[in-house]
């Protein structure tokens, strides 16, 4: 069978998982792990990164390939058995926009296979009682409709209160006993719930030193997305929509990405009652919200003739600093920029690359630079965020510049040397509106 076929075959089996789902919300499925077939694990195989840091056992995606169909048979057999044994996650950390940092889980390749098996086994069935204001983490969702989607509704809405919420160490401090008695509201196959039971309590490997954290799912492993989906669903979503949204006297609304929310009320007394629950809400589930990270901002639009500065009445989301702007006509409207953070940790990055990388060829830094910037544009690049992109534009130049004129004594000479060939055949790539949404 090719592997078009293969990849047909799964599709319609979990098409049909989706439809029995759509068709009764109380419905549990408690036998479905005989859906993870060797094609499954094929096609599970296939959507894997092949690109991602080894795990624990050090075993890369080329190594792996070598004895593909042998390794997927042998994983197969154990998982059909109950033998299946969830390595300890290693644990690496990355820099955050604080100076904080984040800590990072890197999964064994073959439990990414197994972990992305289960999820798309999962998926059909939360996909359907998941609402359409969750944008983290599903396939057809992104930041950019969540952005979009949030201008759009504290316009249609007229939000003039906006509660920005932060939850403490979200992914650290999931309980797991909390965590299955909400799986099990849909999901009580006892292969499926024994897989994520041994994911919770696999381990995590640190400088050589083996733990077991009573709480959390690491952040890095493919299948912790949809666990935090599902947690966030019944702690957040569908609290906000059948016992707060009903009790607001005026429209509201709720944006959502993983863990990063914002809700927006059209009355001060609406979200001041919702910001005095939260915390007792997050609370009985576990977890805290961090009220040092969390306001209420007035976002009411301003009189015509009122003189406000960028610096006031903001919110930030996604990297989006969210502002009323005056339009050309004289009125207000939703504008949006990147966060001073975001644009200060990329410059500073900018800076960083600029001086340990001053010394290779030329053509070479130009084109990772070139790279950079434009990963930088897809993302920011979208209306009213142009002066934030020609300052990123500028700044590169001016950090080239100063490194390139460090590369010898003579930063004169190098200097000159670097304008001539910039004129002629590197140019950097200038900023430009992507996304016109």
């Amino acid at each position: 069978m090719s592997d078009a076929q293969t990849s047909q075959n799964v599709l319609t089996k979990l098409h049909d998982i989706a439809e029995m789902a759509a068709a009764n919300s109380e419905w549990t499925f408690s036998n479905i792990s005989y859906r993870i077939n060797p094609e499954l694990l094929h096609e599970a195989y296939k959507q894997t990164r092949k690109n991602g840091a080894p795990g624990i056992d050090r075993v890369t995606a080329e190594e792996y390939a070598i004895n593909l169909e042998e390794n997927l048979a042998n994983l197969h057999e154990k998982l059909v058995k109950g033998q299946y044994k969830a390595p300890p996650v290693k644990r690496v950390w990355i820099d955050k926009e604080d100076g904080k940092k984040r800590p990072i889980g890197l999964p064994a390749f073959e439990d990414k296979i197994v972990q992305r098996a289960v999820t798309m086994v999962l998926n059909p069935i939360y996909e359907t009682d998941f609402y359409p204001f969750s944008y983290g983490f599903r396939k057809g969702f992104s930041t950019h409709q969540a952005v979009y989607a949030l201008r759009q509704n504290c316009i249609k809405l007229n939000a003039n209160w906006i509660v920005d919420a932060d939850v403490s160490g979200f992914f650290d401090n999931l309980d797991h006993s909390i965590l299955r008695e909400l799986i099990s509201k849909r999901v009580t196959d006892k292969g499926i719930c024994r897989l994520i039971g041994k994911w919770l309590n696999a381990g995590v490997l640190e400088e050589n030193i083996l733990s077991y954290p009573e709480k959390g799912t690491p952040q890095g492993g493919v299948i912790s997305p949809l666990l935090a989906n599902i947690y966030l669903h019944y702690v957040l979503d569908d609290w906000y929509i059948k016992e707060v949204r009903p009790r607001m006297k005026g429209r509201s609304f709720l944006i959502r990405y993983a863990d990063d929310f914002v809700l927006g009320f059209e009355y001060e007394e609406d979200a001041r009652r919702f910001l005095a629950v939260l915390p007792k809400r997050f609370n009985r589930f576990g977890l805290d919200i961090n009220e040092s990270k969390t306001s209420l901002i007035n976002f009411s639009r301003p009189a015509r003739d009122s003189r406000i500065s960028k610096g006031e009445s903001t919110f930030d989301f996604l990297g989006f600093t969210f502002y009323r702007g005056k339009t050309l006509r004289g009125g207000y409207t939703i504008k949006k920029r990147t966060a001073k953070k975001r644009l200060s940790r990329f410059m500073k990055s900018l800076w960083i690359w600029c001086r340990n990388n001053r010394h290779m060829p030329l053509k070479e830094q130009y084109m990772k630079l070139c790279s950079k910037l434009r990963g930088h544009y897809q993302y920011y690049g979208v209306r009213c965020n142009y002066e934030a992109l020609a300052k990123v534009y500028d700044y590169s130049y001016q950090a080239w510049r100063y490194w390139l004129s460090r590369r010898c004594h003579k930063g004169n000479i190098i200097w000159e040397k670097f304008t001539k060939s910039i004129k002629e055949h590197f140019q950097l790539p200038v900023p430009r509106i992507i996304h016109s949404i």
